[in-house]
């Protein structure tokens, strides 16, 4: 019997940092594809339909937050921070977002997991869903979620943290040990080993 494949939404914005949505998006693109471990169907999604990632890299999505499909897991990158003129960009320009905090509340009460990289973290926290958990994030925005996640346990040391349905990861690369680690949890180590050692890349556990 053929086993459906998981769907995972990757969420854009303006200004999202490449290697915090690209790094998970290679790893659960590869998963699966030499007959160890479970493939994923992994899609992105975002507001509008096209984005400037960080350095201008155009990005189409492949869906909408109007039209995105049911998906099992979706994943909040990070990327961006303030102009001189104060003006917020990227993640922090989303967490003042309506749209998109309320696409996140009511996609995470049907995710059966709910994953952030880097900055992505502080969505979650406006989003409401890092009450009382454990967290980590770009150790240049410790301070921030500190400030707008006050019953957050935060740990800046650690690659990835792990609540159950909520797992975190610190900055940019550590996106990939995240994924990598929601390969293992989910499809066992030999499987998290082998898209490893296809990607070439030294995988933190």
């Amino acid at each position: 019997m053929k086993t459906i494949m998981k769907k995972i939404a990757i969420v854009l914005f303006d200004d999202v940092e490449v290697l915090d949505f690209a790094g998970p998006f290679e790893v659960f693109s590869v998963t699966g594809k030499r007959e160890i471990g479970q493939p994923f169907e992994v899609f992105t999604v975002a507001e509008k339909e096209s984005v400037f990632a960080r350095n201008k890299l155009k990005v189409i999505p492949t869906f909408t937050l109007n039209d995105c499909p049911a998906v099992d897991f979706f994943l909040v990158p990070g990327g961006g921070g303030y102009h001189e003129d104060g003006k917020p960009f990227g993640s922090r320009k989303e967490m003042g977002n309506p749209v998109l905090l309320n696409w996140i509340k009511q996609r995470a009460e049907q995710a059966e997991l709910i994953l952030s990289v880097c900055t992505g973290a502080l969505i979650l926290a406006k989003a409401g869903l890092l009450e009382n958990m454990n967290a980590t994030t770009h150790f240049m925005a410790v301070e921030t979620l500190k400030a707008i996640a006050p019953t957050t346990q935060i740990f800046p040391e650690r690659r990835f943290v792990d609540n159950g349905k909520i797992i975190l990861s610190a900055g940019v690369s550590a996106g990939i040990d995240m994924a990598l680690y929601v390969v293992e949890r989910i499809s066992g180590k030999d499987a998290a080993a082998e898209t490893a050692r296809y990607m070439q890349y030294d995988y933190y556990h």
